[in-house]
């Protein structure tokens, strides 16, 4: 026996969890406190869903050892150990007991991570006060309602166990109510999240393929975060002139000027010189601040920041985006199949060299949407297997899961790597469509993970939170759809490592034999719901405005964002066209003063200039490219087929 792959999984897992985190935060500049945490959650909540295939595999190995051994009692072949060819030994079997103290570790650690430390850090984070026990007080309270829910329901299943005849209390009843507790929260999150996923990521897979539709749905995003930036850019001007104003008040030496210093701290430097450059009246000033006043004010200046860099980090890359998606619309006309961006990349040589502009072209003009309409049809028999899966999973004979039944076939044939590659895709797919939908609902999207560093602590602490709660009750699920949970099919037959260190919540019968099995069936109602789009036209009918294909508002959104990307872009082009005025005069005159001065006047006379024409010029000449070849097509088929995001603006 081998721990190979076990070690392989471990190591993996870890590099996956620090890769993204490298490529999501900023260890340089976050708290190393929250750098670890968040690694830890991120890291343990991978680790069980890369290991739970071999505990599977493990799991139905030991099983048939067990019959074996029942089925000959006076044999000495058929004993753990040295095993007959009735079992065949898993390729990746793990040593006995290895997988429960690892489950044990990984998943009261993730508990710990996810119900007491990461949101006591979250809320001291956010906190406005000014010493650490005033910070940490105040997280207490932030989370005592939180806290107190969580407490209630623990509370009740005791007092339901407690006047029952013949149950007593012990420890492993205590955590086996503590994980129900967090399982049966999880599972209903859970099942929202799938419902609308299941549906929504093949329909948007295929629809993707069109370009057109993209560039439409990226518009229409545009015009609507422009408006969220706005907000955003208010809400912080008007706290700065509250700092202003408390800090006209307060002098150096003052009981609170180090308050005063700790807030002032907080702005950025280009807010701070904005500030500086304001001229204050009479009219500002007020009465001297209190300490309350100004632990109010640091709180709200937290969260005006969070907002005002999360709304500029989504800004810069939708930006981005909608430009890369207007070259690809307009490469699609171009005769010698080379591609040409506006703005080219900068990339290594040897890039270059490999990724060619006709490489490039045939990507991302023939190759990537045949992909995606690939991709989309295998996402939708996936989705269509895990709906009938949840369906039906609760009925043992006969067998109607899909998954399990795929699972029974490999387990006759002993074919334990089929058994963990089904485990894997299928525990991979029911990930991918919790977690991206998570990340789509605007009422969460205060916590926006944004790629290249640009993620700010708060919405790291809060992925980290998401995801230690969102594993385990989607692995118990899967057991369950692949019917290795027992006390759900209600069958004698081994449990996995990971079932042992859960526990059941056969003690509450309500929760055992209903919620459990029966609420993950509402998953159909939701994809349902998502497939007709329902939510998506209640949301628009009562004002949270969607991406609909007969809604003259939505055009009129997309012909805004439009606008606002095309002025972005002439901006970018008049800054790129004077660094490349600047470089070519410090090239040409060298470094004497007269003629610095002279490359100086001359880059301003061309920048005024540059202005004045790009004032006068209503449109720019990729703008004319594309109206050519674009405009008649966006006039018949309008904004093309409509994504239903359900969770969009929520």
């Amino acid at each position: 026996m081998t721990s190979g792959p076990l070690l392989t999984d471990v190591i993996v897992t870890f590099c996956l969890a620090a890769g993204l985190l490298y490529r999501y935060g900023n260890w340089q500049r976050h708290n190393p406190l929250v750098t670890v945490a968040v690694l830890i959650a991120w890291y343990f909540s991978l680790l069980i869903i890369f290991v739970l295939p071999l505990d599977v595999s493990s799991t139905v190995f030991r099983q048939c050892v067990q019959e074996s051994v029942h089925l000959n009692n006076n044999a000495n072949t058929a004993h753990y150990g040295n095993i007959t060819v009735l079992c065949a030994e898993p390729w990746s079997n793990v040593p006995e007991n290895v997988l429960f103290y690892l489950w044990r570790i990984v998943y009261w650690s993730s508990q710990f991570l996810t119900w007491i430390f990461l949101p006591l850090m979250q809320s001291y984070a956010k906190a406005g006060e000014f010493t650490f026990r005033g910070k940490l007080k105040s997280a207490l309270v932030d989370n005592a309602i939180y806290y107190g829910s969580y407490l209630l329901i623990c509370g009740i299943l005791l007092i339901y166990i407690a006047i029952n005849q013949g149950l007593q209390l012990d420890g492993q009843k205590l955590k086996a109510i503590a994980s129900s507790a967090s399982n049966t929260w999880g599972l209903f999150l859970l099942v929202l999240l799938l419902g609308y996923a299941l549906v929504e990521i093949p329909r948007a897979l295929w629809l993707s393929s069109s370009h057109i539709y993209t560039l439409n749905l990226a518009y229409f995003k545009a015009s609507k975060l422009s408006t969220d930036k706005c907000e955003a850019e208010e809400t912080l001007d008007d706290i700065l002139d509250s700092v202003q104003s408390v800090a006209c008040c307060i002098r150096p030496g003052d009981a609170l000027y180090g308050h005063l210093e700790t807030i002032m701290h907080k702005i950025p430097l280009d807010l701070r010189q904005g500030m500086k450059r304001r001229q204050r009246t009479n009219e500002d000033m007020m009465d001297p601040p209190t300490l309350k006043v100004l632990v109010r004010l640091h709180k709200q200046l937290i969260k005006a920041l969070q907002t005002y860099r999360r709304c500029e980090t989504q800004w810069e890359l939708l930006v981005e985006r909608v430009i890369f998606l207007e070259d690809v619309t307009r490469n699609q006309m171009s005769r010698d199949h080379r591609f040409k961006p506006t703005f080219p990349p900068a990339r290594p040589a040897w890039v270059n060299a490999i990724y060619t502009p006709a490489v490039e072209w045939y990507w991302h003009c023939v190759i990537k949407g045949y992909l995606l309409r690939t991709v989309a049809v295998i996402s939708a028999i996936l989705s269509a297997a895990v709906v009938l899966s949840e369906v039906t999973f609760f009925n043992k004979r006969p067998v109607l899961s899909i998954f399990a039944n795929f699972l029974n076939v490999a387990k006759a044939n002993y074919d334990y790597f089929s058994i963990e590659l089904l485990s894997t895709v299928v525990i991979g797919y029911l990930c991918f469509c919790a977690y991206s939908t998570v990340l789509k609902i605007r009422v969460l999207n205060y916590y926006y993970l944004a790629p290249h560093h640009m993620t700010d602590e708060h919405s790291l602490i809060f992925s980290g939170m998401l995801l230690c709660r969102l594993t385990p009750p989607l692995c118990l699920n899967f057991l369950g759809l692949i019917h290795m949970d027992s006390h759900i099919i209600k069958s004698h037959i081994m449990e996995t490592y990971y079932t042992q260190v859960m526990g059941h919540m056969d003690v509450v019968s309500i929760i055992s034999d209903g919620f459990n099995i029966y609420f993950p069936m509402a998953v159909l109602a939701f994809c349902l719901a998502t497939y007709f789009n329902v939510g998506s036209r209640v949301l628009s009918f009562i004002g949270f405005q969607q991406f609909l294909d007969d809604d003259d508002l939505t055009t009129d959104l997309i012909e805004e964002g439009k606008e606002l990307v095309n002025r972005e872009k002439r901006h970018k082009q008049r800054c790129e066209e004077t660094a490349g005025r600047r470089r070519m005069y410090q090239e040409r005159f060298g470094s004497t003063a007269r003629h610095a001065v002279e490359a100086r006047s001359i880059i301003r006379e061309d920048s005024s200039r540059s202005n004045l024409l790009a004032a006068a010029e209503p449109i720019d000449s990729y703008q004319s490219n594309l109206d050519d070849g674009m405009n008649q097509e966006f006039n018949l088929a309008r904004i093309g087929q409509p994504p239903r995001g359900l969770f969009d603006d929520i």
